[in-house]
């Protein structure tokens, strides 16, 4: 059995531009549905829903046979966490909250094995290396890991640079909600600061030769931030889709609200 191949990855160092959609109504027949939608990744939300490592299997399972790559994101950079979901089978994880070199030089450690990092090894035990039927699987596993930090505070940004120089990080991910909310501007995402401090940061990561990305629902802020050069963006969440869809169907029946047009991820 040969080693998975981290496609995802190997398209963020080619610069090529990867398309996702957020995952986050917990259940795998849902997002076995997503999967086969067509999106270059989906985003499994464990951070603001409710996820743990047994119902991120579950959906790592149930997307395995598409064509679409999962990206876990864990409710906080924990590395006896993040040694679960890589034993589990996820490849990339989007860390939230990252504000230091030192928590991204931890990370790094975190998704390595030793000597470079301080991953466990119990392979043995592990669907990633498919209970040691994987050839090779740790000599080859660290490869194929991909690590991505996500940038939402005002310390987050000021120490921007340093971050994305640490090597083993592979891109950086902007939360425009909490980088909002760190600015004194809760619960306004849109304001031109946070956009400005967003383009700024994009800049600035594609110049120190690393991935950016973000999410967002309005299809033309997603074209912006594409055009300034962010790689790996996510252009909608099914929670919300759901609902607004939802709602524009019982207003066509019962003469209600429509859900509103900007209605968003954030």
């Amino acid at each position: 059995m040969q080693p998975t191949i981290n496609q995802f990855k190997k398209n963020l160092l080619a610069g090529k531009v990867q398309i996702g959609l957020w995952s986050a109504l917990v259940d795998p027949y849902v997002t076995e549905l997503l999967a086969s939608v067509g999106f270059d990744w989906l985003l499994l939300e464990a951070e603001h829903a409710p996820s743990d490592v047994r119902s991120v299997l579950a959906q790592l399972q149930a997307v395995a046979p598409y064509p679409v790559h999962p990206i876990v994101r864990p409710v906080q950079g924990s590395v006896a966490l993040i040694k679960q979901y890589l034993d589990i089978g996820a490849q990339t994880l989007l860390v939230p909250m990252v504000e230091s070199v030192e928590q991204a030089q931890r990370m790094v450690a975190a998704v390595h094995y030793p000597p470079r990092g301080i991953r466990g090894v119990g392979s043995a035990l592990a669907r990633a290396s498919r209970w040691n039927q994987m050839d090779g699987y740790l000599a080859g596993a660290d490869e194929n890991i991909c690590l991505l930090l996500q940038v939402e505070s005002v310390a987050g940004i000021g120490n921007l640079a340093g971050i994305t120089a640490v090597e083993g990080v592979d891109g950086v991910f902007f939360g425009p909600a909490d980088l909002a909310a760190s600015m004194g501007l809760l619960g306004q995402p849109e304001h031109p600061r946070v956009l400005q401090a967003i383009a700024e940061g994009i800049g600035q990561v594609r110049s120190g030769g690393k991935a950016a990305g973000i999410l967002t629902s309005s299809q033309q802020r997603a074209q912006e931030y594409l055009a300034m050069g962010a790689t790996f963006v996510a252009v909608g969440a099914d929670t919300t889709l759901l609902i607004r869809a939802a709602k524009d169907l019982l207003a066509a029946f019962k003469g209600g609200a429509k859900a509103p047009a900007k209605s968003g991820v954030y």
